[in-house]
């Protein structure tokens, strides 16, 4: 069976939406999915998704095209050769994302990580395993609420201790002035 050719308005559009996802994006991964079943591309598109991020199937010229103008996520272009998947992720989602993608990786072994783009920074397959150990947002927020909340138990606990040591402080005058007596 002969695969119809896109037409130069359909590629038009898939650069613009590859530029769109681009924008709203702090991370892009870039693997390699030959292998991979429709399914499993749907597995891996669903769990994504859970997590906040997204996954896209696009040419490689197609992808140049999409990053040729930007400086930030010119660092791609290292990374498009072969068949490529790309995984776009906000910036509240990064470490959801690589968990995500790394779980995938465990249960079908079929993938490979060809590289990533952070902040106009290529990234290394060890680097981007460091990204998954990040704590997600919810995390930051209960550790920084629960480092607050020690502090002013502190506080509390030593306000209160002043006057405690005042009234110490006064009855023992008082027991020293009432021996004297």
């Amino acid at each position: 069976m002969r695969k119809i050719p896109k037409s130069l308005e359909t590629k038009k559009q898939e650069v613009a939406q590859l530029k769109e996802l681009l924008a709203k994006s702090h991370l892009a991964l870039v693997i390699d999915y030959q292998g991979l079943t429709v399914a499993e591309i749907t597995d891996l598109r669903k769990r994504l998704r859970q997590g906040g991020s997204i996954c896209k199937v696009a040419k490689n010229t197609l992808m140049g095209k999409a990053i040729q103008d930007s400086p930030q996520w010119q660092p791609l272009s290292q990374f498009l050769q072969g068949t490529s998947a790309f995984i776009f992720a906000d910036e509240e989602n990064i470490g959801n994302a690589v968990r995500a993608y790394q779980a995938f990786q465990k249960d079908t072994k079929k993938t490979t990580v060809k590289g990533g783009v952070m902040e106009g920074q290529a990234l290394t397959e060890e680097q981007i395993k460091a990204l998954a150990d990040l704590p997600t947002k919810e995390q930051l927020i209960a550790q920084i609420a629960g480092a607050i909340n020690a502090i002013t138990a502190r506080i509390a606990r030593g306000i209160n201790e002043v006057p405690a040591s005042l009234a110490r402080a006064i009855n023992a005058v008082k027991a020293k002035q009432e021996e004297a007596a």
